[in-house]
């Protein structure tokens, strides 16, 4: 369910912003950081919503995948010290034996 509302605002964003683009066929000077080209509004809007969306999931991707890796390091973790218990409480639980007890 969650995955379908994420899915729908998503659908909606894109729908709006083509709606706006489709409206708008001005050919406008875009200056970024190494040249500058003339663009529809509607193809410079479609690239930037794309590129942000693009780039916000790739961002969210290694947020995620740097919290798998420290929850797969911890549960090796507890794994490795819960044997460690065992290990400890078996040799405690041990009878010694009587040496030198005649």
């Amino acid at each position: 369910m969650k995955y379908l509302l994420i899915f729908l605002v998503v659908l909606v964003i894109f729908i709006i912003s083509v709606t706006l683009g489709a409206h708008n066929d001005q050919v406008i000077t875009f200056n970024y950081l190494l040249a500058q080209g003339e663009f529809s509004i509607s193809t410079l809007l479609a690239t930037l919503f794309g590129a942000g969306f693009v780039l916000g999931w790739v961002i969210c991707g290694l947020f995620w995948l740097r919290t798998r890796v420290s929850l797969a390091n911890a549960n090796r973790k507890i794994k490795r010290m819960q044997t460690q218990l065992e290990q400890s409480t078996v040799v405690a639980t041990t009878p010694s034996s009587p040496a030198g007890r005649e």
